[in-house]
């Protein structure tokens, strides 16, 4: 059970109004000892004043918290532009959070949405695999939750609330199918953060299709970015010249792929081919136009917020799943001859 008022009063030996005072901000004097020992309690309890139930009590969620990974991402800012959408549309308010996919800053982002008038929030955040981080957002999550709040994951399906999901894995099953029907049989993929689940869940997807016909998948972890990507397929063919095909774990790696294998003289696709993930905005404009598993980025997000104004379910979490798409372009072909 989340803190009450009356349990931090009673640690910090006040009165109720007291405790109240020294929380709200009130101009009404305290004296220092009592000031001290009041929010030296709500600190030992994680107390969390209860502003957004007083919002749910009329049946409305009037402001919308959204945890993001890094707002600079593609991925993260279509998501963001779907929820914006939605949002608009109900008249609502909608206050982002850019994490930097730093799992103390979104758990202290978590808790400063929590003591503001914040009726549901969005966690588009880390997604990491890291048992410290499912753990304290686990626990915040209930937290929040317990005081009237509504938490949607997208992704994150550790957390116990309402989720929005996409089968990363089948998309990069989908992938790799793709590549071994063009005779690929040796891959490279330039990976972000190694912890984050969609990355892995996007491996896993690959190496079950190139596995299947005894194929290999080499994996060079990263920054997600162009250059992370550029530095990814330098090392990749590097240290594994026979590869046929590289696999960006996200567009801009995939671009970044592109962008090196192309000063280096290497043509793509008859010598090396190349695709990605998310079909972000510009996948077709670059030359030759990226191969990519689309994900409905957009739609994620809207459907993110459409949970967040339905009333909290009394028994299972909703959950909304969504597909992917593999969308084929210029970048991948044949596999070279070995």
């Amino acid at each position: 059970m989340a803190a009450t008022l009356r349990d931090v009063a009673r640690r910090a030996r006040v009165s109720v109004s007291t405790a109240s005072r020294v929380l709200s901000g009130a101009d009404y004097p305290v004296g220092a000892d009592l000031r001290s020992r009041v929010e030296r309690a709500a600190r030992e309890l994680d107390y969390v004043p209860n502003a957004q139930a007083q919002a749910l009590l009329q049946g409305t969620v009037g402001t919308v918290g959204v945890l993001a990974g890094d707002v600079r991402d593609p991925y993260f800012s279509e998501i963001i532009n779907g929820i914006h959408a939605a949002a608009t549309a109900r008249k609502l308010l909608v206050t982002i959070c850019n994490t930097d996919r730093d799992v103390d800053r979104e758990l202290e982002y978590f808790r400063l949405l929590q003591s503001h008038r914040t009726g549901a929030v969005i966690v588009a955040g880390s997604e990491l695999s890291d048992e410290t981080y499912k753990r304290g957002m686990a626990a915040r999550s209930r937290a929040f939750q317990d005081s009237g709040g509504r938490v949607i994951a997208v992704g994150n399906p550790f957390l116990e609330a309402d989720h929005v999901l996409v089968d990363n894995i089948a998309g990069g099953r989908a992938l790799g199918e793709h590549l071994v029907a063009h005779g690929h049989r040796e891959i490279g993929v330039a990976a972000g953060d190694s912890t984050v689940l969609s990355t892995m869940d996007r491996i896993a997807g690959l190496r079950a299709a190139l596995e299947s016909v005894g194929g290999v998948v080499h994996v060079r972890y990263g920054e997600a970015s162009r250059e992370g990507g550029r530095l990814g397929a330098r090392d990749l063919l590097e240290r594994h010249p026979g590869i046929t095909a590289i696999v960006g774990s996200a567009d801009q790696m995939a671009i970044g792929a592109l962008a090196f294998l192309r000063k280096a003289g290497v043509a793509v696709p008859d010598d090396v081919s190349v695709a990605g993930f998310n079909d972000i905005v510009g996948c077709e404009d670059v030359v030759p136009a990226l191969t990519s598993v689309r994900l409905p980025l957009r739609d994620m997000g809207e459907a993110a917020l459409e949970l967040a104004t339905t009333p909290a379910p009394s028994e299972e979490p909703l959950v909304r799943r969504l597909g992917t798409e593999l969308i084929v372009r210029d970048s991948t072909g044949p596999a070279r001859p070995r």
